[in-house]
């Protein structure tokens, strides 16, 4: 009863006070889904689109004492679009995804409209989340990544030097939390309407996603007004550029010009980069929500090693560099390199694999490099998983290798245990001072206790195929014994 009579009163034209105070009633009430029954109508949910001006397209923002009304009006709107699928199926018959991109354009020039730009692109984050149909509608017919973009550059006070190459400004002062705040909603906005974008398959679609990255390399350099908006407005650039074709993410580093004094490798820029290892290599710090914090960001390094050349030999110069001291174990310590081989035996699958990717990315997918940096144990589920515990390589193609191991390694390699991948220090063997007789005794002991715990299907014995898969120890055998006749000169 409450909401019907507030929007009651809204229908008519009462002062400017009441319908702010009656528009934060009704953003307080809108939270409880079980009060939005009357407030889910056609006709209610127009008087909230008229008053958050969506209902006039040719009006434009003129009278800043109506701007506390529109921003509550779209408040509201964002809490019952939120918490009601009736309210979803409405949005797109009143086709207010139309009207959202139209409103951002109004707030384009003006330099008070900060609050409804924010709240414009959280209700079109929502839309793009909660309803498919509207995100088709904003990629295919409302222009939506180009009316994002152009939001998320003015959030940013992007200005340009040439193609693709915003200004970099060391001295400007961090964004404010309301610039800030607008750039957020735009790139979630944005992650939501170019997903499955990877494949590009025009050239205005190629310039408009590296102008998309231009930008966003533009935000990893950028500062929040706090540590943590910093870290929350990089977080949603690196799920942006995850949906960003790979071939667009060359944009990320270009050639050096005289002036600039940033972090550097093979006469390219690469402080975009630097951020993105930093950023990483925090999350892993962080020590929790691996699967959403770190993933992302790991997937995209993967990507951009596997495709770029200088980013991936950048890459590894700082994760993987040439190994000198092997006393200890590869996930023992406190480098980058030893956080990544201690995330390839984690609990969580997609954690462990995305990070042993990554490690295999950047020795070039060849397994004997792999095994150097990480030890056979550590890197045991990435070569079963690959079909590569014979040995070999992936499937990508590189650039010839370069021969970067040290003397250090070189003089300690015949004594590096293999599986655990560090220095040992020779154990005595057990068996110099048995008898034959005893060594056949234990083996025989063994034999039985493998046999026993075979039968009862505890363990089931397994092997490697000539292929470097595994199967079934019986399966394995008989391959061998096949393809060893096959390769035999006898009639």
């Amino acid at each position: 009863k409450l909401c019907e009579g507030i929007l009651n009163i809204l229908e008519k034209d009462t002062k400017t006070s009441c319908q702010v105070a009656c528009l934060e009633a009704l953003r307080i009430l809108s939270r409880d889904k079980k009060v939005l029954v009357p407030v889910t109508t056609k006709r209610n949910m127009q008087i909230l689109m008229r008053l958050a001006k969506l209902d006039t397209v040719e009006d434009s923002l003129e009278r800043v004492s109506e701007f506390p009304v529109i921003v509550e009006a779209l408040k509201c709107l964002c809490n019952i679009i939120f918490n009601s699928a009736v309210a979803q199926k409405l949005s797109s018959e009143l086709n207010l995804a139309a009207m959202l991109c139209n409103l951002l354009e109004k707030c384009k020039d003006h330099e008070f409209a900060d609050d409804i730009k924010c709240f414009d692109l959280r209700l079109l984050f929502l839309l793009s989340l909660l309803h498919t149909d509207i995100r088709s509608q904003l990629r295919q017919e409302l222009q939506g990544v180009q009316v994002l973009t152009q939001a998320l550059e003015s959030s940013l006070s992007v200005r340009w030097t040439e193609k693709y190459k915003a200004v970099e400004d060391r001295d400007r002062p961090p964004l404010s939390l309301q610039e800030t705040d607008c750039a957020i909603e735009a790139l979630k906005a944005l992650f939501n309407v170019t997903l499955d974008s990877w494949n590009v398959h025009s050239e205005n679609e190629s310039h408009q996603f590296r102008y998309m990255a231009a930008i966003l390399r533009h935000c990893l350099l950028t500062m929040g007004p706090t540590e943590d908006k910093t870290e929350e407005l990089h977080s949603n650039a690196i799920n942006l550029l995850s949906n960003v074709p790979v071939s667009c993410l060359d944009v990320l580093i270009r050639p050096l010009s005289q002036e600039e004094t940033d972090i550097k490798y093979n006469g390219m820029n690469m402080g975009a980069i630097q951020v993105l290892l930093d950023f990483m290599e925090k999350r892993i710090d962080k020590g929790s929500s691996y699967r959403e914090g770190l993933t992302p960001v790991l997937s995209l390094l993967t990507e951009c090693c596997r495709t770029h050349r200088n980013i991936r030999k950048f890459i590894k110069a700082q994760v993987l560099p040439p190994l000198r001291d092997v006393s200890n174990r590869p996930e023992v310590g406190t480098t980058v390199r030893n956080k990544l081989v201690r995330l390839m035996t984690h609990v969580d699958l997609g954690v462990k694999q995305i990070a042993a990717e990554f490690l295999f990315v950047l020795c070039k997918e060849r397994v004997d490099s792999l095994l150097k940096y990480t030890g056979y144990g550590n890197a045991a589920g990435l070569l079963a998983a690959r079909g590569l515990l014979a040995g070999g390589r992936g499937d990508h193609w590189y650039s010839d290798d370069e021969d970067t191991d040290t003397e250090e390694y070189k003089s300690a390699k015949p004594n590096i245990n293999l599986i655990t991948g560090h220095l040992e220090e020779p154990m005595p063997n057990p068996m110099d001072e048995m008898t034959e007789e005893q060594k056949e005794y234990e083996a025989m002991k063994l034999v039985n206790m493998f046999d026993k715990l075979s039968r009862d299907e505890l363990i089931k014995p397994m092997g490697v195929r000539p292929d470097g898969t595994m199967a079934p120890l019986e399966e394995a055998v008989s391959q061998y014994h096949t393809n060893k006749q096959d390769s035999s000169d006898s009639d």
